[in-house]
């Protein structure tokens, strides 16, 4: 019997007896996703957001201003520094109770139970992971023709199809369009709120609705990655859909105003029957760093800091928008920290040139147009995109 059981499983099974971490069990062999009988092109569905590596390989070789990457360039607060420093010296061991005491803050806000909990390095491991098990034997995803694609490109790239739907004239998710599309082999519909790249929201009750009716049929994702840059996260979050007991998935993550991206931390909220089957295509919580659950334990819901960061941003973001309507751009107003408008040449040569100046920024091609997306950075960043601009403008 100890010959079978693996380090991973071992490890797998110490978090499940410490309690709070009950869906990680499981052979390492539950680890891998259904054999797909088709072969399988991975380069048919590449992804329009590139990877870090991609990104950091585009920087300028002097950087003065990084706003490709939708990073909280305020953060984490001080409190997180403090509970990481400190966590240091016991880092040799694995950090179940502060695993236990930040997943307890977040059922204790949410009012949910650990049950209804899952946590990863980032919400990048938990949005592959429903695309592998949703997406499995060509089933189909649903998702907005323009936005956040990590899920459903990771799903199409190992055989699902991928259904992408038109955005409305005001660049927001169709959700009448989406549903429409629904068929019965939907494996998964995906919700991103705001969206990513055009920083838009959907009506929060016509997203309820939506919730309601579509999680009959199939299993809807709802990604609040930039929720808390919104005035109300809590009156806006599909969590109370959960609470109900629909058949959603909600993905939070600590990479945005919290200012974790290079900490990697991130988590769902949904039903436990859901969880058990997530937590069969990644290692979960025993893929967080002791420091990074101590930080985001001190962190979490730290009113003043979070109050700060966004107040920050807000000021860096009217900063961009004046910019952009002095040279005469129009933008899409964003409720993230992010701003998308359409610039007036091609997408590869703006990217070329602002990098030239030291600005990393990222471009999208949208209805057939060349758009440029800005990262809301510190205000000598923004002054530094402002200088570049105006000579190319």
């Amino acid at each position: 019997m100890s010959n079978s059981l693996n380090r991973r499983n071992w490890i797998k099974s110490s978090a499940v007896m410490a309690g709070g971490l009950a869906f990680l069990s499981g052979t390492t062999s539950k680890l891998v996703a259904a054999p797909i009988a088709k072969k399988i092109n991975f380069f048919e569905h590449e992804s329009e957001f590139l990877s870090e590596a991609q990104v950091a390989a585009m920087n300028p070789p002097e950087m003065k201003a990084r706003l490709n990457a939708n990073e909280n360039p305020f953060g984490p607060s001080p409190a997180a520094k403090k509970a990481i420093e400190g966590a240091v010296d016991d880092s040799f061991r694995y950090p179940f109770s502060n695993t236990r005491v930040l997943m307890g803050k977040i059922a204790t806000h949410e009012g949910v139970t650990q049950q209804n909990i899952f946590m990863d390095a980032g919400s990048t491991p938990i949005l592959e992971a429903a695309g592998m098990f949703y997406g499995k034997n060509g089933a189909e995803i649903i998702s907005g023709e323009t936005s956040y694609d990590d899920l459903p490109s990771h799903a199409a790239r190992l055989g699902s199809k991928w259904v992408k739907v038109p955005m409305t004239a005001d660049f927001k998710l169709d959700l009448d369009a989406i549903e429409a599309k629904v068929t019965s082999n939907t494996g998964l519909v995906y919700i991103c709120n705001p969206n990513n790249p055009t920083a838009t929201v959907v009506d929060t009750e016509k997203l309820k609705a939506f919730c309601d009716r579509v999680s009959k049929k199939t299993m809807v994702f709802v990604d609040e990655a930039y929720i808390d840059y919104m005035p109300d996260p809590q009156a806006a979050t599909m969590i109370d859909m959960v609470k109900k007991g629909s058949n959603i998935i909600v993905a939070r993550t600590f990479s945005k105003l919290y200012g974790f991206a290079g900490m990697r931390c991130g988590y769902i909220i949904a039903q436990p029957e859901t969880i058990a089957i997530i937590s069969k295509y990644t290692p979960g919580a025993m893929s967080l760093n002791a420091l990074t659950v101590a930080g985001a334990a001190a962190a979490y819901q730290e009113t003043e800091f979070l109050q700060d960061a966004l107040k920050k941003t807000l000021a860096s973001k009217e900063f961009l928008y004046a910019t952009l309507k002095k040279e005469g751009y129009d933008y899409i107003p964003s409720s993230a920290n992010f701003v998308l408008f359409p610039i007036k040449m091609d997408g590869k040569q703006f990217s070329s040139e602002m990098n030239k100046r030291g600005v990393g920024i990222r471009v999208w091609k949208m209805n057939g147009k060349d758009y440029c997306r800005i990262s809301i950075g510190r205000m000598d960043e923004m002054q530094a995109f402002a200088d570049a601009f105006k000579q190319l403008s």
